[in-house]
């Protein structure tokens, strides 16, 4: 990782980890991952951008709104906070989505300003994780191949719904042009 690079956490939450509202399965156990990519990030001096849901009470997504997902990521919830045990630092930036009660935003991209905040640092590779991999990390690695960014998906640091949905972002993820890390090496684990 070099200053160019930005790591992306996406929707690490109580809400999606084992005993929120909506848990993927494993979810917890991508935090140890993630915080051995923010030394990393944090040793190279890339910037650190942590994506959450952040959702009214009465969300579009909701199933009680006719939406496909029970009540989750409630702004200012304990199930919306960032899951306990991951090291985010106090300079990282913090990008919320799904703020409004009638449209639903999957991708940490998706009216955020996120690509011209980047722009503006010069960043042009983007290592990215979180949850659920099938779900908004894919939005993200999607939305960000298309805004021209060299993106990784830190396979380690991210669990999907389900093992065959994972598999099926992770192809669509590689023909839009994304690249999977499966490298141990790359994965911090010198810092383990």
């Amino acid at each position: 990782m070099v200053p160019l690079d930005a790591l992306i956490i996406v929707d690490v939450q109580n809400d999606f980890c084992p005993g929120g509202a909506l848990p993927v399965q494993g979810g917890d156990g991508i935090v140890p991952v993630l915080n051995r990519w923010i030394a990393r990030a944090q040793a190279a001096g890339a910037p650190i951008v942590a994506s959450r849901d952040w959702h009214p009470e009465d969300h579009i997504s909701f199933t009680s709104q006719g939406g496909r997902w029970p009540a989750h990521c409630i702004a200012g919830t304990p199930g919306a906070e960032f899951h306990p045990d991951l090291k985010l630092p106090d300079e990282a930036q913090i990008i919320n989505k799904g703020t409004a009660r009638d449209r639903d935003s999957y991708s940490a991209f998706d009216g955020t300003g996120l690509t011209n905040d980047l722009r503006r640092h010069e960043i042009d590779r983007l290592w990215i994780g979180g949850l659920a991999l099938d779900v908004c990390v894919r939005a993200t690695v999607i939305d960000a191949c298309r805004e021209g960014f060299e993106v990784h998906v830190i396979e380690a640091a991210s669990r999907p719904l389900s093992p065959e949905s994972g598999q099926k972002a992770l192809e669509e993820m590689t023909r839009v042009g994304a690249l999977i890390e499966r490298s141990r090496e790359h994965l911090g684990a010198e810092h383990a």
